[in-house]
C-alpha cells in the first residue's frame, strides 16, 4: 500500500525584499522552502539593498498595493494559506492592509481551529529608537488580539506592553500584560540587553511563553553565545526559522495541531513547551550560520576588493564600509545543512 501523499505546508510571507543580499523575503523565502514549505511571497518594499549599506535605490509598497497583491491571489484561489509570517511593513496603513489579510485568514478558517497560524514580527524599532512613524505602533496593538505568535525585540515589547523593560521581573510582567491584554497565545522577545546573575558575558538570550488557557505565562529563557559582529537580517531569519520549527514540534504531540492557536495543555512545563523546543532548534541554526558567516567575511571581503580593481582604494571609509556589509550578508546557500540539521545545542530553562 502506498503511503498518503504529503502535501508543503502553505506560507504566505509578507516582507521587504531586496535584489542583492539577505533581508527580509529574501531570508524567510530561502530559508522556508528549504525546510519544506510551500510559500508565496508578498514583497513590502523592493529595494535594491538593505539599508545597512546606507545607500540604496527602490520602492516601497503602499497599502492599496498590498491589499490588491493579495485581491489578485485570492481571484485565482491562491489564499489557501496554512501559515503566515509577517515582518516589516511601511506604515501604519500598510500594517493594517496586511492586518486585513491575516483576519480575513482567520475568519476563512474559523470553524477549523488550528488550520491557519500566523507569526507576526512587528518591526518598528531597537536600541531604544522607533525607525518607523509613531502611529505605527498603536496600528501594531489593534492587530496583536489576532496574532498567535508574536517575535518582538525587547524595545518594540515596551511599546506594546507600555511596560519599561530594566530586569526580568519587569520583562515578564510585559510578556503578562501581552498575554492577558491582547491575548496572544505564544510570545518570544527576540533580544534581551540587560544581565542576570546567572547570565554568562558574551552571551544574548532570548525570552519564551506559552499561555495558560487563563492567560497566564509560561516563561522560559535561552542563553547562547553572541558573535562580535552586526548582521542584518537575523530577525528575519529567526523569524522563518521559528514558523517551521513551531510547526514541527506542534505536529510531534498528538491532537495539538488541531486545538485554537495551537496552545498545549496547562500541565506542560515550560522549558517542555512546544515553543521551547522549536526556539532551541532556531538558535542553534542560527548560531551555526552567523558564526560560519563571520568566518567567511575576510574571503568574501578579498573577493569584493579584488572585483573593485587593483586602484580600488582601501582607506577610503564609504568603500569600506559597502565591502564590510556586503562581507557580513548571512550565508545561506553555502549552510543548508544547519538550516535543516544544526548540531549545537541550546536548552531552554525555566524563569
Amino acid at each position: 500500500m502506498s503511503s498518503e501523499l504529503q502535501l508543503a505546508p502553505r506560507v504566505l510571507a509578507v516582507a521587504s525584499h531586496v535584489v542583492s543580499g539577505n533581508v527580509g523575503n529574501k531570508v524567510a523565502v530561502f530559508v522556508l522552502q528549504s525546510l519544506g514549505f510551500d510559500v508565496a511571497a508578498l514583497n513590502t518594499v523592493q529595494f535594491s539593498n538593505h539599508t545597512g549599506y546606507r545607500q540604496w535605490t527602490g520602492t516601497r509598497a503602499t497599502a492599496q498595493e498590498i491589499t490588491d497583491l493579495y485581491a489578485g491571489l485570492k481571484q485565482s484561489y491562491l489564499d489557501d494559506f496554512d501559515m503566515m509570517l509577517s515582518g516589516y511593513i511601511p506604515g501604519a496603513e500598510g500594517v493594517t492592509a496586511v492586518g486585513n489579510i491575516a483576519k480575513g485568514l482567520k475568519e476563512k478558517f474559523r470553524d477549523v481551529p488550528g488550520k491557519f497560524f500566523w507569526v507576526l514580527d512587528p518591526v518598528m524599532g531597537d536600541n531604544g529608537k522607533l525607525y518607523v512613524a509613531p502611529e505605527v505602533v498603536p496600528a501594531y496593538k489593534a492587530l496583536l488580539p489576532y496574532a498567535d505568535l508574536i517575535l518582538p525585540n525587547q524595545f518594540e515589547a515596551e511599546q506594546l506592553s507600555d511596560v519599561k523593560i530594566v530586569d526580568m521581573a519587569s520583562l515578564t510582567q510585559a510578556i503578562q500584560v501581552l498575554h492577558e491584554k491582547f491575548r496572544i497565545p505564544h510570545i518570544i522577545i527576540t533580544s534581551v540587553s540587560f544581565t542576570t546573575p546567572d547570565h554568562p558575558p558574551s552571551h544574548l538570550s532570548v525570552i519564551g511563553s506559552t499561555m495558560t488557557s487563563d492567560r497566564r505565562a509560561r516563561t522560559f529563557k535561552i542563553t547562547f553565545p553572541s558573535i562580535d559582529c552586526y548582521f542584518c537580517g537575523t530577525g528575519d531569519m529567526f523569524g522563518a526559522l521559528i514558523t517551521s520549527r513551531v510547526r514541527e514540534a506542534v505536529e510531534a504531540v498528538p491532537g495539538l495541531t488541531a486545538r485554537e492557536s495551537w496552545l498545549s495543555d496547562d500541565d506542560v512545563a515550560a522549558t517542555e513547551l512546544p515553543l521551547a523546543r522549536a526556539a532551541e532548534k532556531v538558535l542553534a541554526s542560527m548560531h551555526e550560520v552567523l558564526a560560519k558567516t563571520r568566518e567567511a567575511m575576510p574571503a568574501v571581503m578579498d573577493r569584493t576588493w579584488a572585483s573593485m580593481g587593483a586602484d580600488a582604494d582601501r582607506g577610503d571609509e564609504k568603500k569600506a564600509h559597502y565591502v564590510k556589509s556586503k562581507a557580513a550578508e548571512l550565508q545561506l546557500v553555502t549552510n543548508l545543512d544547519s538550516l535543516r540539521s544544526p548540531t549545537t545545542t541550546f536548552s531552554a530553562t525555566k524563569i
